[in-house]
């Protein structure tokens, strides 16, 4: 054992704390310190003075030669272990600081491609529609649609008329691509009491789904079956995404 007084065990387990905080294991921590209180020691006396088992000691020791903690000699034909002044440890872990500040550059840079991968979140039914259209009225940004009228103001119901509310509230002004019904008509027609400019595609083109660009974020709802809906967080992919409705905006009634 290190000590039996009860203050000295405590000094021990604190200074254990502050070396495993350095980096060595709780064993390397109680080897080292019972190796500098003996100054020097064979594989036994350190075994009984840090109170580990001797063949795991020698292992240990070994691991903190490795690390240039430690070091041994040779003493009347018997080996010998000793372990560097503490202010050694001290520079190894400034080397150590001063090693993982001279890669922070790349370590920022690992983190910024990261950070710039699209994120992607996925919703199921209505109550995830309007999470979503909640985020566009949060968001504040002017939105650019392809939509299925008819699909949309059936599931949504009495909640699309709260949601323009909203909208004009925050005066986030629309203009969305819908395809040719008496309802796509009607939205044209209330188009500029609502910011909202409607263009119509023929009524061939047959999809029951809407995509909404809103600043670098762009959302899709499927109506088919499951209602389901996406979220996609990403300025290139978003611009690609707003190119396409551009084009077809320009080409549209």
């Amino acid at each position: 054992m290190l000590s039996e007084r009860p203050t000295t065990c405590l000094k021990y387990m604190k200074l254990q704390n502050i070396l495993e905080q350095f980096g060595l294991t709780e064993k390397q921590a109680k080897v080292y310190l019972a190796t500098l209180e003996l100054g020097s020691g064979t594989v036994n006396q350190i075994a009984d003075k840090s109170n580990v088992a001797r063949p795991t000691c020698y292992d240990v020791l070994e691991s903190l030669k490795s690390k240039g903690i430690a070091s041994t000699f040779i003493k009347t034909k018997t080996r010998y272990f000793s372990v560097e002044e503490p202010d050694k440890i001290v520079k190894l872990a400034e080397n150590r600081a001063e090693n993982l500040k001279s890669a922070l550059p790349e370590l920022e840079a690992i983190y910024g491609m990261a950070r710039n991968r699209p994120k992607v979140r996925f919703y199921q039914g209505k109550d995830g529609m309007k999470q979503i259209l909640q985020e566009i009225i949060n968001d504040k940004k002017d939105i650019l649609s392809i939509s299925s009228a008819d699909d949309l103001l059936e599931i949504l119901g009495d909640y699309w008329p709260d949601f323009i509310k909203k909208r004009l509230a925050q005066k986030i002004s629309v203009r969305t691509i819908l395809r040719d019904t008496p309802k796509a008509r009607e939205r044209q027609k209330l188009g500029p009491k609502e910011l909202r400019v409607v263009k119509i595609i023929p009524k061939d083109f047959d999809y029951h789904g809407t995509i909404i660009v809103f600043g670098n974020k762009m959302a899709f709802f499927s109506f088919i079956k499951d209602i389901v809906s996406v979220v996609i967080e990403s300025k290139e992919l978003t611009q690609v995404q707003r190119s396409t409705l551009e084009f077809i905006w320009q080409n549209a009634e």
